[in-house]
């Protein structure tokens, strides 16, 4: 009887050792990928500048798109981790890039320009880049939220206080297509 109560403690203290290390291991997994979008954000907020700075002379007319565009970088450096706030900015300047494309298709000296096709290009691959590190990070939220909401993990999870974190979602208004006709008005 007592190698049966020991062989139920053993399991137990086990199980919950493995359930932890679940825990950890997912949650380990989505700081990655976080860090990953933020490596790429990074590289985002350095390429804007460039951008801005190349097309200044030709968009005279989109100056309020260009300095909107500035001062969300700014909004997003200096948001910290992984907040609500930072991911609103960050949608609200994928918006404005795609706005910001759509509107120097208007430009045929821009796109003539290099030093704009190399920024462009540039950006392009950058946000190609960022759009998969997203997906791989709702993917790695996904399995880490699954692992704390889920009996049993639920319970190991409640004891050292492991809540479930949001998703990186662009905000509703920056899902909608730019209208270039009400931008160049």
């Amino acid at each position: 009887m007592q190698w049966i109560i020991l062989g139920g403690i053993v399991f137990v203290i086990v199980s919950f050792l493995f359930i932890y290390n679940s825990l950890i291991s997912h949650r380990n997994s989505a700081d990655n990928a976080f860090s990953t979008i933020d490596i790429m954000l990074k590289k985002r907020w350095d390429l804007i500048p460039n951008l801005v700075a190349a097309t200044k002379g030709y968009m005279t007319h989109e100056a309020s798109l260009l300095e909107r565009l500035t001062k969300l970088r700014s909004t997003a450096i200096a948001a910290a981790g992984f907040s609500g706030e930072r991911m609103a900015a960050e949608g609200e300047i994928s918006g404005c890039l795609s706005q910001f494309r759509a509107v120097a298709e208007s430009y045929p000296n821009l796109k003539a320009n290099d030093q704009f096709l190399f920024l462009q290009a540039s950006l392009n691959e950058c946000e190609e880049q960022l759009s998969a590190a997203r997906r791989a990070f709702n993917a790695a939220i996904l399995q880490y939220n699954n692992s704390v909401e889920m009996f049993p993990h639920s319970l190991v999870a409640n004891l050292f206080q492991f809540r479930s974190r949001a998703f990186f979602e662009i905000i509703e208004s920056e899902r909608a297509n730019p209208n270039i006709k009400q931008q160049l008005s």
